[in-house]
């Protein structure tokens, strides 16, 4: 079953394990998907959609550590 629950930035940042700040600029520079949903001018991303992002990303520490 999807998870449709929207993550603002602060989940996707306790998520990958980074600032609120990081993933701001992963935006800004369009290293996140785009949005799924915008209220008030403010991006959510599904958890799914945030979960298969961050097991593709390059830099991801516990992806690399399973290939080792």
């Amino acid at each position: 079953m999807p998870d449709r629950k929207l993550w603002s930035y602060r989940e996707i940042a306790a998520h990958i394990g980074v600032q609120v700040e990081t993933v701001r600029s992963y935006r800004k520079h369009e290293l996140l998907p785009p949005p799924d949903h915008v209220e008030s001018g403010k991006p959510y991303w599904h958890a799914d959609t945030i979960r298969a992002w961050a097991a593709r990303r390059p830099g991801n520490r516990s992806r690399r550590a399973r290939e080792d």
